[in-house]
């Protein structure tokens, strides 16, 4: 019963017109003054951002800080492919006939998440990564290797949680989500970045200009509040360290595993 309870609340909350209300304020001039009690709240490494506390004109200013530089290095080895995000990672393994399996109990066609595109054939037996960022983290995404992009697709849709709950409990939040989604091709085959809205993410945005020739690590877009990064790589090009597993910490440009040389 709480259950329901639970999901049919969520099912009413999950309005694009109730995250844009939070995302107004967090845009607001008086959301400045909740960045600290924000910043307590989430234990976030204040230390780590570009600016001071008081230099950050809204909340959302905050929010989506850039780092000072060298507070997140980038993997050097060539043949890496490095984690776009801080995040914990909450599902990992190889893509099963077009399916990723048990994400929180739940599975999903690579299909539904990539939006029927005609590029699904080349993933259907590929690598997922599901990277899930709280409100602690640091919300820039960047890229996780080095190469061309070659499309951009926004596929509309809801604003699920994607926190533990949504997961587990709502109806394949992943594939219903509002995304955002990147296909960058390296030298011996093609990732597909999938950036996935949730509540109270007023938006994800590209940095301008776009740019389609970028370096691993380069900043390549930003979540207005928590979300999560899916990410694909192309059948029989990407081996995972050996201890990538669910349930593990990562942080942005850290080696997630290795790219199979062309």
């Amino acid at each position: 019963m709480t259950k329901w309870l639970l999901r049919s609340m969520t099912e009413l909350s999950s309005r694009k017109w109730i995250s844009r209300i939070t995302g107004r304020f967090a845009q607001s001039p008086a959301s400045r003054h909740f960045i600290p009690r924000f910043a307590r709240m989430y234990g976030i490494a204040v230390q780590e951002a570009e600016k001071q506390l008081h230099e950050y004109s809204t909340l959302n200013e905050f929010f989506t800080r850039r780092l000072k530089p060298g507070a997140r290095p980038v993997n050097s080895d060539p043949n890496a492919l490095v984690s776009p995000v801080d995040a914990l990672i909450t599902g990992c393994g190889p893509i099963e006939q077009g399916t990723i399996v048990n994400v929180k109990g739940q599975d999903y066609t690579i299909e539904e998440l990539l939006n029927h595109s005609p590029r699904t054939e080349n993933y259907k037996n590929g690598y997922y990564m599901v990277l899930y960022l709280s409100p602690t983290d640091y919300h820039r995404i960047h890229t996780p290797i080095a190469g061309t992009i070659v499309e951009r697709e926004h596929v509309p849709g809801k604003v699920y949680p994607v926190n533990d709950f949504g997961l587990r409990h709502m109806r394949r939040v992943l594939s219903r989500n509002e995304r955002l989604i990147t296909y960058m091709r390296h030298s011996s085959a093609e990732t597909a970045i999938v950036k996935v809205g949730a509540m109270n993410v007023s938006s994800i945005k590209y940095v301008q200009p776009l740019r389609d020739k970028m370096e691993r690590g380069d900043d390549l877009a930003y979540f207005e509040f928590g979300s999560t990064v899916v990410l694909l790589t192309e059948d029989d090009s990407f081996f995972p360290r050996a201890d990538l597993k669910t349930g593990l910490k990562v942080r942005m440009g850290e080696k997630l595993g290795t790219l199979a040389e062309q």
